[in-house]
């Protein structure tokens, strides 16, 4: 297969064609070899606009998705980021080539170990992946400038709004129960929190931020 056109056609069909307009995020996507991070039996698909199964019930998200989300972020190139829920490390790679340094946070030993190769193989040094509970943060190199979460999540915990820097971002697919989420931008003003959403979006749930069961009489 040619990944290389299968890339090109995503760029100008998947997200120039829908309101990304960031210079960075599109170079980035243009040049990182997304069927990388996609398990190998299914690196034929790596460039549809679905998210991609990982096992275990993870989830690569669609491109466009992480697009938009980057996009909202506004990382500059002297940014701090912390990436939950990392998986391959897809989102962490295109960070890379946007901010100053990258932790990309994951809970899944295996998909540590593969981000943590795929991004050495790449030589994109300013990624560094950690391993933990995904709902704790990293807050050993808190502050960050930007936080966004890799799938979708029910809301964002106190302990994670605690490691964003004043004037920071949290962007993050928040998820509904019945399944249709909301791309959603989070700013953090003289401590206060507001948000404002962006774009529907039907992302997978991170498997830590589940809701909470509710009980209907």
């Amino acid at each position: 297969m040619d990944f290389a056109a299968a890339r090109y056609l995503m760029v100008q069909h998947q997200i120039r064609t829908n309101r990304v307009t960031d210079p960075t995020v599109i170079a980035a996507m243009s040049e990182l070899p997304r069927e990388r991070f996609v398990p190998e039996e299914l690196r034929g698909i790596a460039y549809i606009d679905e998210d991609i199964p990982l096992g275990g019930g993870r989830f690569l998200a669609e491109p466009l998705v992480t697009a938009l989300l980057l996009q909202a972020a506004q990382v500059d190139s002297d940014d701090v980021v912390l990436n939950i829920g990392c998986g391959p490390g897809y989102a962490a790679a295109i960070l890379s080539r946007m901010a100053s340094a990258v932790v990309a946070l994951e809970s899944d030993a295996a998909l540590a170990e593969k981000a943590t190769a795929i991004l050495a193989e790449l030589e994109l040094s300013t990624a560094s992946v950690v391993v933990g509970p995904l709902r704790q943060g990293c807050p050993a190199q808190a502050p960050y400038d930007a936080i966004i979460f890799d799938g979708a999540i029910a809301s964002v915990p106190p302990a994670i709004v605690d490691q964003l820097a004043d004037g920071g971002r949290i962007v993050a697919v928040i998820g509904e129960e019945k399944g249709l989420g909301c791309g959603t931008l989070l700013l953090r003003e003289d401590g206060v929190l507001s948000g404002r959403r962006l774009f529907d979006a039907a992302t997978p749930w991170l498997p830590d931020f589940l809701p909470e069961p509710t009980f209907h009489f």
